[in-house]
């Protein structure tokens, strides 16, 4: 009889040392895989907007740093300028100047500022319950860090002014100054003090009649499972608003070069791109099933695709 403490099978403990562990996928990929599945078996649940110029141009990926105080990107008929604004300190009795909004936050911020001005109709939001819940919803509610960044970029967005202009036809169209026009800032002055956000925010009416025009409806189960990415979060708002109109019969392709200008412009190295843009491709894909698209060499040719919300949906949401 084989000794109990040695296996029947001679050459299985070799094999099994062999066989590599494998690694458990992070919390950020794990919030994909989940909202993957649930957007596939479930109902549409919450939507969430994000104005279409912003959807083909972006705010900064990194901090620019304090010296930078203009941001500007233009992306094909849609153009994109944002100026660094200030904002004056009680206790230091002086304006200070604060720095360009940048990374996933202000997008998030923005996506709920838009989807609450779309679904009541008015300019004036009051967040001091609804920005609570949202952050709750995609997930960034259970760590400190998370609420510190949010509370520094909201002050950005509030107080930096944005122009965004776009070619329609024969004629050019631009709206200017600040998306915000007015809000109370509640920020505590230790760490571990409660969070209160602002009373209210009133958007200007410029941007809020823009955006009743050009709002791109978006799943924001999609939106919390790329939370963690400031570039698969354009991918996918991207996406949202291109796919649905291109041609049925005919295809649109994109060079590498010019998907590098749009998404990837700090990117020293092409391959560094490719690499970090086929990584977030499959995150967004996996949220956006529906999403046609082909990647080679060469670059990316984008087929006609449902759109992450159907129109007949957003009723029902």
């Amino acid at each position: 009889m084989p000794d109990d403490k040695q296996s029947s099978f001679p050459g299985f403990s070799h094999i099994s040392k062999a066989i590599p562990k494998i690694k458990k996928p992070g919390k950020s990929k794990m919030r994909v895989i989940q909202a993957a599945v649930n957007i596939k078996q479930e109902e549409l649940g919450n939507i969430t907007y994000q104005h279409s110029v912003l959807c083909q141009t972006s705010m900064p990926y990194k901090n620019p740093g304090a010296e930078i105080t203009t941001w500007d990107r233009t992306q094909g008929k849609v153009s994109l300028r944002i100026r660094a604004g200030e904002i004056y300190d009680h206790e230091a009795g002086q304006w200070r100047q604060l720095g360009l909004p940048f990374g996933p936050k202000p997008r998030l911020i923005m996506a709920f500022l838009n989807g609450e001005a779309i679904r009541t109709k008015s300019p004036q939001i009051e967040v001091q319950d609804s920005l609570t819940a949202f952050v709750k919803r995609i997930g960034l509610a259970s760590h400190g860090r998370n609420i510190t960044t949010i509370r520094d970029q909201l002050a950005r967005l509030s107080c930096a002014e944005i122009k965004m202009g776009a070619h329609f036809g024969d004629h050019y169209r631009q709206s200017q100054g600040h998306i915000v026009t007015e809000f109370d800032l509640w920020f505590p002055k230790h760490e571990n003090q409660k969070v209160f956000w602002n009373t209210t925010i009133n958007l200007s009416k410029e941007y809020f009649e823009s955006l009743s025009e050009h709002a791109v409806p978006l799943d924001e189960r999609a939106i919390g499972a790329l939370a963690h990415s400031a570039l698969a979060l354009d991918m996918y708002c991207w996406l949202a608003q291109r796919l649905h109109r291109v041609h049925q019969k005919e295809a649109a392709f994109i060079a590498w070069k010019n998907l590098k200008d749009q998404f990837g412009p700090d990117y020293i190295r092409m391959c560094k791109f490719k690499e970090k843009f086929r990584e977030s491709l499959k995150q967004v894909n996996a949220v956006y099933p529906d999403a046609k698209f082909h990647l080679d060499g060469r670059g990316m040719t984008l087929f006609n695709s449902l759109p992450p919300v159907r129109k007949k949906l957003i009723g029902r949401a």
